[in-house]
């Protein structure tokens, strides 16, 4: 709701007729025709349509769970004894980084396919050719030869980064289409909580398998991970279009039909259908940039544009540079440094930790609504940057005495850390990024933000498993620094987005200065049905 205050007040007009009385006065930041909307029409959470919808995000969610298993995954095999023998690595090092790195690389590699696949034959097709090709990703890579398996392996989780990179932009680019307007931050948040699905999954998997003999301890979870790819490619089929694509390609009935179908229960009157067909006359380029699969100047041409794209990369890879690459990704090192080296222990640790990760970015994504994405990126930076300072001093603590309590002290330091950080972070990693961009350049600007985002994940497999081998704990003392550095750049230059509709996020863009005009509150009076009589800012 994007009430602040509410108050209660009668008046009337000059001619003293009470029928004229306004019902209500509201403070709100934010949409007031989705106010009006919401007056005029209440959103029922759990109405038939609402249930289908949200059957519909859960395959989009998948998109999701495919990175989160590979992350997991990963992890569980750098503890993994006969893994590493197998492939010749060890848990940090070179080697390590350059394996591990293959699949951003296959990410990075993918950025001009992005925009096509999901602009040219809309976001379910696009959700499908990345489920296909993940299929062939991970089929290559766990038929690797032990005559030569290296080269084999690393083919695979490219072409699985790869693909993984097209899922990522067309899943959530479905999903926040699709969605009602009052349910798109907690859906599209939710999005990403499904990345510790896939993790829980991979953790728990290969926490089983490591009781069997030989290479089926690690070969059984490197195969499972065809499973979310295999889902996606034959569900999506089954998806409606995103009704914002249908339109800018002139389909403009089958956007309404879809529009009453989810979001009007069945009604094509319905207030939330006229109101939405409006902002797509309103706002939407029927003949823009994602018509034409080479077209980019959309990203770059204007003001708007360039900072719509610069607050898309810059909180993309500051999820990245937190801290989390390491504790995600290398946790069997991490674990190392503060004394923690028995094999089952390492795998406990790595399915205890993707548990608690998704039950506080649930928590989170139901939260972003209510907080504010701002408050909520501020607040975590803020707050991780003070539990990397208490870790630090464990670790320290612990590499000159090797007692179990510094020990258990660093561990729940780490699981704080990812408490807090899926609480305040996971949520809008596929949320905010996806809805300040315009329609226009949502999926080409969606490839940059996996360009972004995969270039600091590419850093982050390098730096990280050198520098946990070379200046082991003295890393964290990077992110102990850099997390506050992330919060004032976000106070300083990044728009508030909650309670508008993707359409009206274009007005902040456009106003001379977007951060400042997205805190701006408003006063709004409406009558007893509802209409909205007048709007004054405050």
């Amino acid at each position: 709701m994007s009430d602040i205050k509410e108050t209660k007040v009668t008046t009337t007009f000059e001619n003293g007729d009470p029928k004229f009385a306004v019902a209500e006065v509201k403070v709100i930041s934010g949409s007031e025709a989705i106010i009006e909307a919401k007056m005029k029409e209440p959103v029922a959470r759990f109405s038939r349509p609402a249930m289908l919808l949200y059957l519909c995000a859960f395959v989009g969610f998948f998109c999701s769970t495919c990175n989160g298993f590979d992350g997991s995954m990963f992890n569980a095999l750098l503890t993994n004894d006969d893994f590493k023998k197998y492939y010749n690595v060890a848990s940090t090092g070179k080697w390590t980084g350059i394996v591990t790195s293959m699949y951003q690389i296959g990410g990075v590699v993918a950025l001009p396919f992005i925009g096509p696949a999901c602009d040219t034959w809309g976001r379910r097709v696009g959700m499908m050719i990345g489920g296909a090709l993940g299929c062939a990703g991970v089929i290559i890579q766990s038929t690797a030869p032990a005559s030569n398996p290296i080269g084999q392996f690393m083919g695979g989780r490219f072409l699985l980064g790869f693909a993984v990179a097209i899922m990522t932009t067309a899943g959530p680019v479905h999903v926040i289409e699709t969605a009602h307007p009052t349910h798109r931050g907690i859906i599209t948040g939710l999005y990403n909580t499904f990345w510790f699905v896939g993790s829980i999954l991979a953790a728990g998997v290969a926490r089983g398998s490591a009781g069997l003999s030989g290479n089926q301890t690690w070969k059984i979870p490197v195969w499972l991970q065809i499973l979310f790819p295999a889902l996606i490619l034959c569900l999506a089929w089954f998806l409606p279009e995103s009704p914002r694509w249908l339109y800018t390609r002139g389909r403009h009935s089958e956007a309404k039909v879809i529009l009453a179908k989810y979001h009007g229960r069945g009604n094509e009157d319905s207030i939330w259908v006229s109101m939405q067909l409006r902002e797509y006359e309103e706002y939407l380029n029927m003949d823009g940039g994602d018509q034409r699969w080479w077209d980019y100047r959309a990203l770059f041409k204007t003001h708007s544009a360039r900072y719509r794209l610069a607050c898309n990369c810059t909180v993309a890879i500051f999820g990245q540079w937190a801290g989390n690459g390491a504790v995600d990704y290398f946790i069997a090192g991490v674990l190392e440094s503060a004394g923690v080296t028995d094999q089952i222990e390492q795998m406990n640790f790595n399915l205890g930790k993707s548990c608690m990760q998704l039950t506080f970015a649930v928590i989170g994504a139901l939260c972003v609504d209510k907080l504010g994405r701002r408050p909520m990126l501020i607040g975590t930076f803020s707050a991780i940057s003070i539990i990397w300072c208490a870790a630090i001093g464990a670790v320290a603590v612990n590499d000159k005495t090797k007692t179990d309590s510094s020990s258990h002290a660093f561990i729940a330091m780490v699981f704080l850390f990812n408490a807090v950080f899926a609480f305040g972070i996971t949520p809008l990693q596929a949320l905010y990024p996806v809805e300040v961009l315009s329609f226009e350049m949502r999926a080409k600007g969606m490839a940059f933000s996996n360009l972004s985002l995969t270039t600091a994940m590419l850093i982050n497999q390098f730096a990280y498993p050198i520098a946990l081998n070379s200046i082991k704990w003295k890393l964290y003392i990077v992110f102990a620094c850099w997390c506050p550095v992330q919060a004032f750049v976000v106070w300083l230059f990044i728009p508030e987005t909650k309670n508008l509709t993707l359409e009206e996020i274009d007005d902040i863009f456009n106003s001379p200065n977007p951060r400042n005009a997205s805190l701006e509150k408003k006063r709004v009076a409406a009558d007893p049905q509802g209409n909205i009589l007048k709007v004054q800012k405050i």
